[in-house]
């Protein structure tokens, strides 16, 4: 039964570092330093039009479950590392904002959420979605609408 628990934690570290790029489309920004400028990377829409599948959210929405119990599991509940924290937030967003593309950066427990999304209201969504996820001190949002 041992053997089973350490090959499902290294499983997990695996699968958690190939979440480092915490982009929710491929064709999202690089960084939140070049906001509104996209790159040219081909099927970013794929990966939005599966996040917003009842199923790929319920995934989503476990993942950040998953994250949060690992981190309760640690000690200090609200400390949270900002890998984790950018993951979270980028989760989050690309659940519930349609065709944004977004990129996410933490330092330390402030987040900075910058790209593009196509309109206001998606807009306006994006600060609250990221202060829903626990650890989260400061939401600033570089993000522009553009259609």
């Amino acid at each position: 039964m041992n053997k089973i628990t350490n090959l499902f934690g290294i499983l997990l570290i695996v699968s958690l570092s190939a979440c480092a790029n915490s982009k929710t489309a491929a064709d999202a920004p690089n960084s939140t330093d070049t906001n509104g400028k996209i790159s040219t990377e081909k099927n970013g829409n794929v990966t939005q039009e599966d996040a917003q599948s009842p199923t790929r959210r319920k995934q989503l929405d476990a993942d950040i479950k998953a994250r949060e119990q690992r981190n309760d599991m640690q000690g200090d509940t609200e400390k949270r590392a900002e890998g984790d924290l950018e993951s979270e937030v980028r989760s989050k967003l690309e659940a519930n904002i349609p065709r944004g593309k977004l990129t996410v950066t933490a330092k330390k427990a402030d987040i900075t959420v910058s790209g593009v999304v196509t309109n206001q209201e998606q807009l306006d969504k994006i600060k609250p979605l990221a202060m829903e996820i626990k650890g989260v001190n400061s939401v600033t949002v570089k993000a522009v609408v553009s259609p």
